[in-house]
């Protein structure tokens, strides 16, 4: 996907990192988007995700997430097309990401719930880092 996207967008810039560990400078990005990658993270490590987004973002940056609702975890064994692999999938409630952001210095603005047939129910988060943090 990275390799796709620098083809796509030479102008931009993309970077493979750890989300417990973003390898950028404090206060560096204006905004963050963050696509059903919050579901692969561990319920423990959520804060330390979302500490290092208020870390790198500038204040006022906002931040967009999007994940599987829910309140279960499992491991995913198929992917499309059959393929097999192993990967864990947290499901979490809008309620439980907005309070753990406020707690990492950001205001959520909104939110979007999406329920498709009640096969594929899932939530965006608008959020934006506090410019007094």
């Amino acid at each position: 996907m990275i390799e796709v996207a620098r083809r796509d967008h030479p102008g931009l810039r993309f970077e493979v990192g750890s989300m417990t560990d973003l390898p950028l400078p404090d206060a560096s990005v204006t905004g963050l988007l963050a696509w059903q990658s919050l579901i692969h993270v561990p319920d423990e490590e959520v804060a330390a995700v979302f500490g290092q987004f208020h870390r790198v973002l500038r204040p006022g940056g906002h931040l967009q997430l999007f994940f599987h609702l829910g309140a279960d975890s499992r491991v995913k064994t198929e992917g499309y097309g059959g393929h097999p692999m192993k990967v864990h999938v947290h499901r979490r409630q809008p309620g439980q990401v907005g309070d753990r952001l406020r707690a990492a210095g950001f205001d959520v603005g909104a939110q979007l719930l999406f329920d498709l047939d009640g096969q594929a129910r899932q939530a965006f988060l608008f959020a934006r880092r506090n410019g007094d943090s």
